[in-house]
Parts: C-alpha cells; structure tokens; sequence
C-alpha cells in the first residue's frame, strides 16, 4: 500500500540525540544475558539486529546471487515464475486487496518439493542451482529463528523451552521465503533520501505488521527498511549485510505472549542509492490447523487472556483478507476487551 501521507521520518541531524537506538544482540554472548536482552528488544521495540548468529556469509551470498540474476532478466522471463497466486514471481501489486509499491519480488513456499518445483521458472537453465541455494539458506535461518524463539521462551520463563520453535520445525510448518528487489530512486542531488521530505520519497513496500511468528530479514548495503516505534517516529535502520534483522510478528504478540511482545509496524522505502535494494525475509509460521493461544505462564488472574484462540488458517485468511496498513488484532479480542 502506498503511503499517501508518511509520517514524519526521523532525518539526519534533526533531533538526532532523541532517536530511539535500535537494540543489537549478540548471540555469542551467556546464553541467559541473550535471553534477557531479545525478551527486552521483544517487549519495547519488537525489532532487534542479531549478531554473531552462525550462518556463514557463503550460504547468505549464494541466495542473495540467485536472487539477483533472477531479477536481473527480462521482465518476460520472469513472469514465467508468476503470478505470485500466492507463491511465485509479482511486480507492485502486493496481495490481493489493491496494495501496490515500488518492488518486485518472489514469495516461496519453504517445503523443498515445492521450492524445486518454482525453481523450473525462477532458473530454467540450473534450477538444481537455485533450489540448493534457497534450501541451504531456508535451513539455516530457521535455525536462527529457532534459536532465537527458544530463548524468548526461556527469557519468558516458560516451561516448555521449545513451546514457540517447535511450531516452525513442524513438517507442516507454513513459513515461506519471501525475495524483495526494490529499483534505486535517484534524487537530483547526492543527499540521502532521509534529508529529504516525506512527498519526495517513494514507498517500496507499505507500513505493516507481519502476521506470522518470528521474521528473520536480511539485505544487501543499500539502505530503505523504517521501523515505526515511540508514537509516530520512523527510525531508519542501517543496512548491515553480515546481520539478521527481527521482527516480532502478530502471532507471537496477540496469542502467544498475550500481548506482551510488540509487533512492531515496518516499510520500505526506495532510496536514493546507485543499485537495487534486494532483502530476503523468512517468515516463521505455524502449521495451518495449529491452535494459538498464550503460554499459560503469560496468562494471571490480573492479566487474563486479551486475545480468543485460533487456529493460524484462521488468522492468515483474516489477514489476507485486509489491506496492508489495516488492523487484523481488534478481530480476536476477547469479549472483555
């Protein structure tokens, strides 16, 4: 969804020293410090950059290498990979319900039988070459996602350590791998699109929440991603290739922790910048028949249940129902909210 009126963007220079930081955590460091620290990232921002996270640079690089001689073809070749119905290959429109912005993309589904199947379209000429890439890179970052959801649950106190990453490592798991390729906006002048007023900037992908669990993204140098935190501030976050970028989806906010964590809203901007913007987000997503609902540690006598359970198809056909920037949360309150 283009936005017609962005709020303000938080520009170089302007009021620099009350810009929200945006939490980094560092893997490496005591298990029960990480824990600590992503619960805390979790609850106050819903966004944090993940450091030292074991995924070597060559199964990052063959990826973002594939994606980028996919979308380097002409635009008929490619749409021999679409239409994204859902999966495949889409160029601006996003979903079903009128969103468009400035990208093209391709959206997976992670099962191998189905991304070697896609890869007939997406590389004609090698598509073992694409499948091992994105099977090698999809693995890889669910462990980071599981790694990642195990420690909030121990940062949460759960009994169950692996109560949220046993829902993605379920053979029926719904996470897909979504590829964005965003054109470069050049401005007549060489400053950055941040020094510029919101009307000139051109919005690649709308502000909104992901539904799924977890989003574990990253991208090349070339900088867009906005993180909307503190009332009505969009903070830039600095393109880091070496890192993972996560983000607190709708699942593990309105059931899981009950409210706790914050699904943090997001967009992408096409900025001004030499080269495409190209990121790659996994969306870790429960099985479709799978029930949410809060960890029972989540729930107290002063902090009942504030969202009805629900099965992830449920929830996911909502969701799609919707435009991008539209509510899903207020569909699943309880009755006493």
């Amino acid at each position: 969804m283009v936005v017609a009126s962005p709020p303000p963007l938080a520009r170089t220079g302007e009021k620099k020293l009350l810009l929200p930081k945006l939490p980094t955590v560092d893997l490496s460091g005591p298990r029960a410090d990480v824990a600590q620290q992503i619960v805390k990232a979790a609850e106050t921002v819903g966004f944090f950059k993940v450091t030292h996270h074991g995924v070597g640079p060559a199964t990052v690089s063959r990826m973002a290498q594939e994606s980028l001689g996919f979308f380097a073809r002409p635009d008929h070749e490619k749409k021999r990979a679409g239409p994204a119905d859902p999966f495949g290959y889409g160029c601006r429109n996003i979903g079903f319900n009128g969103d468009v912005g400035e990208v093209e993309y391709v959206l997976l589904n992670t099962h191998p039988g189905s991304i070697a199947q896609r890869s007939l379209t997406i590389n004609s000429t090698d598509p073992t070459k694409f499948s091992s890439a994105a099977g090698g890179y999809i693995e890889a970052v669910k462990e980071v996602a599981c790694e990642i959801l195990d420690m909030m649950a121990e940062g949460l106190g759960a009994t169950d350590a692996e109560a949220f990453s046993k829902l993605i490592r379920d053979v029926d798991s719904d996470s897909v791998l979504r590829l964005n390729h965003y054109p470069p906006f050049l401005l007549p002048s060489p400053s950055s699109a941040v020094d510029h007023p919101a009307a000139e900037l051109k919005v690649g992908f709308g502000a909104h929440t992901d539904p799924q669990i977890l989003t574990v993204l990253t991208s090349n140098d070339v900088a867009g991603l906005q993180v909307h935190v503190d009332g009505d501030v969009w903070v830039s976050v600095a393109p880091d290739p070496t890192a993972f970028f996560v983000n607190v989806g709708d699942v593990l906010q309105v059931a899981m922790t009950n409210g706790r964590f914050v699904s943090v809203k997001h967009r992408a901007l096409n900025v001004n910048a030499a080269k495409p913007r190209l990121s790659m987000a996994y969306f870790a997503a429960p099985p479709l028949n799978c029930t949410i609902s809060p960890l029972p540690e989540m729930v107290t006598p002063s902090r009942p249940s504030l969202y009805r359970a629900f099965t992830w198809a449920e929830y996911k056909k909502a969701s799609y129902s919707l435009r991008l920037g539209d509510s899903r949360l207020d569909l699943f309150k309880t009755q006493q909210q």
